[in-house]
């Protein structure tokens, strides 16, 4: 099982980004995917969940409006796009799914 984060970077606020997460080694489509967040010296905080098949999805209140969820179950990978974005979303992004998670990718808002 693994799986790998891509996207992240540097960017100005009320930019955007559109992180991805690419998974293998079991059958990725069956199961709901979470994306979580950690900013240094803080406790990791979930920020979005899709279901299998993407029928719901679900966001943290400090993104719902300005993060979208979606999944291609084609290419084993779920996106996190990222609008507006603050100063306040720098962290590092984790995926997670079937138990595991990824290594992250790291997000910097800043002017």
């Amino acid at each position: 099982v693994q799986l790998v984060e891509s996207g992240g970077g540097f960017v100005q606020p009320g930019g955007s980004l559109r992180l991805s997460c690419a998974a293998s080694g079991f059958t990725f489509s069956i199961y709901p995917v979470n994306w979580y967040r950690q900013a240094p010296r803080m406790e990791r905080e979930w920020v979005a969940r899709i279901t299998s098949g993407g029928r719901s999805t679900v966001y943290a209140e400090s993104v719902k409006g300005r993060f979208t969820i979606s999944r291609d179950d084609a290419k084993n990978t779920v996106y996190l796009q990222m609008n507006s974005l603050k100063p306040e979303d720098t962290a590092k992004y984790y995926c997670t799914t079937f138990g595991s998670w990824g290594q992250g990718t790291q997000v910097t808002v800043s002017a």
